[in-house]
């Protein structure tokens, strides 16, 4: 991201957000499925609470079950549970993903449906699915559907960061209170609390 853009010089006006800027590369913007977000939500649940190294050897074994790699969401339904335990799937997640290929048959998730709605609305439509809390809506909010403002207070590495950078005004702080300095903290960085949060996730302090 150039220096000169509008959202760096935005968050820049935040002295420790400066700071932070200049001390971490440019991070990097992934968008792998950005005109699928069914596949997208098929990955982001895959991914869920393992290493990136063992979910790309999941995901791939998992896309690997279908012709051309596609997981389409009436083949997936009719896999046999032992067929996609055979990819490294756990029960729980094979559930999650019937419920992503359930839901995409009831409901329409084209780009054209989707960006016409706002962060929160996304959000909304969304958390029906069975293993889709609101952080993986706002991953997907952020590294799919490319949206600018979004602040992901309930990542655990964005809210220690934050901590790192403003001690003195979180130090003690546990719960509510601290969630509400955090929001408060973050309130400035308005519209452009996407790039605000890649830096902080990229950032090493000292």
């Amino acid at each position: 991201m150039s220096p000169d853009s509008p959202a760096l010089r935005h968050l820049a006006l935040d002295p420790v957000m400066a700071r932070i800027i200049a001390e971490t590369p440019s991070p990097k913007i992934f968008n792998d499925y950005a005109d699928d977000l069914y596949m997208a939500l098929l990955e982001s649940i895959v991914s869920q609470q393992i290493s990136v190294k063992a979910a790309d050897a999941i995901f791939g074994r998992f896309r690997a079950l279908f012709p051309d790699n596609y997981p389409d969401a009436k083949a997936l339904l009719l896999k046999t549970t032992d067929e996609l335990r055979s990819a490294g799937l756990s029960f729980q997640k094979i559930k999650y993903l019937q419920s992503v290929a359930t839901f995409s048959l009831e409901k329409p998730m084209d780009r054209a449906h989707v960006d016409a709605m706002t962060d929160e609305e996304i959000v909304q439509y969304l958390l029906p699915i069975k293993g889709v809390g609101r952080w993986t809506v706002e991953m997907l909010l952020m590294f799919v559907l490319n949206r600018p403002d979004i602040f992901p207070i309930d990542d655990l590495v964005i809210r220690q960061r934050m901590m790192r950078a403003y001690p003195e005004q979180t130090n003690g702080l546990t719960g509510k209170p601290l969630y509400k300095v955090l929001l408060d903290l973050a309130e400035p960085w308005r519209p452009y609390r996407t790039t605000a949060s890649r830096y902080l996730w990229r950032w090493q302090p000292s």
